[in-house]
């Protein structure tokens, strides 16, 4: 019986169809996700012989004229490659964590004698227009910040008065008696945005339903998400992504050490097998041998289940639980989303289909964890954060 992958299916099938959608060579789309480039070709050549698609491999060999515009090909690509780092380069340094559509924009007009604004915003995944679009309304924007945040002042001071006790509608109806005229779902984006909030319960699509069947876990993190080393400890968690009419769920496994999504697995349903196949992937990503190691998470019922315990025990898994309702218990996990959601725009997106959605996800987490840049890791990757690791970075990471 041959050495299992450790890559599982749902990988493979995803990064199948971020070689086929992207149209770029195959060693690029390997190094962005880590993992050796013949292996990718292996999937890619597999599935074509499997569904009859693609090129037939052992064809014509190349002629002298096709290799010589094949070495051109390459040495322009490497050139653009090179301008790429310097632009992403020079980009890492000047978001300092912010990489939002206004950020970049900023980052563009400030480079564009240099770069060029077509190389920056095909770089920066942005649109010309959207840029020249954001340019022509800066005198507007800046007038209209100006009037946002002296609204938001005094919204602010009426949350206060109230001993924070008001919600959106409460504020809106004490701006009004004051001759404000305004309406209630600005007050809600402004108080969102300055974390205002009302005490009242708040209607939100739950990921984390506890079952007061099942005993919980003792917490064996206590808050603190630091790490000696790798495969120590890891957290997870379940969110939502909306597409078209439904919804498709994201399970994660991070190592607490690295900051590295080590296991995922997305479906359309929230049952155990989402978060166990996320379990497997993290645990196949490191070797298949991960005894000891602490996987901590909130009360769902999802991981309270005894088909997750199971699981647990079967790879020597120690198993660690939050407290119900508190996101500072399993506040990494959170933060990672936070992050997913705000690059991803998911706000203001909404996928129509499965595969659409899936495949922006899966890029976005091989960027996350092989180019974007880490406050928490000196503003490495977290793959690269690994290929550093000593005992003085170690000792750092758990201060």
């Amino acid at each position: 019986m041959g050495r299992p992958s450790k890559y599982t299916e749902e990988f493979q099938r995803d990064a199948i169809e971020l070689v086929r959608s992207s149209g770029r060579p195959i060693n690029q789309v390997a190094r962005e996700l880590g993992m050796s480039h013949e292996t990718l070709r292996n999937w890619v050549r597999k599935q074509e012989r499997q569904t009859g698609t693609g090129p037939v491999s052992g064809g014509d060999t190349p002629s002298v004229a096709d290799k010589d515009a094949e070495i051109a090909r390459l040495r322009r690509e490497v050139a653009e490659l090179r301008q790429e780092k310097e632009i992403l380069r020079k980009a890492a340094a000047y978001f300092e964590g912010d990489g939002s559509v206004t950020s970049r924009f900023r980052f563009i007009s400030a480079h564009r004698a240099t770069f060029g604004v077509k190389r920056l915003c095909r770089v920066l995944a942005v649109s010309r227009s959207g840029f020249y679009h954001w340019t022509a309304g800066e005198p507007a924007r800046r007038s209209r910040a100006a009037a946002e945040d002296a609204l938001a002042d005094r919204i602010t001071q009426v949350h206060t008065d109230s001993g924070g006790t008001y919600g959106s509608p409460r504020v809106t109806v004490e701006l009004r008696a004051h001759g404000v005229r305004i309406n209630r779902k600005r007050v809600e984006r402004i108080m969102r945005q300055r974390d205002l909030v009302g005490r009242h319960l708040r209607r939100r699509k739950r990921t984390t339903i506890p079952d007061p069947a099942t005993p919980p876990a003792p917490d064996l993190i206590g808050r603190d998400f630091t790490a000696t080393t790798p495969d120590q400890r890891w957290c997870g968690d379940i969110t939502y992504l909306r597409v078209g009419a439904g919804w498709l769920y994201l399970a994660t496994v991070i190592d607490i050490a690295t900051r590295r999504l080590i296991g995922w697995s997305i479906n359309t349903h929230m049952r155990t097998s989402l978060i166990t196949d996320a379990l497997d992937a993290a645990v196949a990503a490191r070797g298949g041998r991960v005894d000891g190691v602490i996987f901590h998470s909130d009360r769902g019922a999802q991981y309270v289940s005894s088909a997750f315990a199971d699981a647990c025990h079967r790879h020597g898994i120690r198993r660690s639980m939050g407290r119900t309702g508190s996101s500072y218990d399993n506040a990494l996990a959170e933060a990672f989303f936070a992050t997913l959601k705000r690059e991803l725009d998911v706000d203001h997106r909404r996928w129509t289909t499965e595969t659409d959605a899936r495949r922006d996800v899966f890029r976005w987490i091989a960027f996350y964890n092989h180019r974007r840049r880490h406050s928490t890791l000196g503003y490495l990757s977290p793959a690269d954060y690994e290929q550093t690791l000593t005992p003085a970075t170690l000792h750092q990471i758990a201060a």
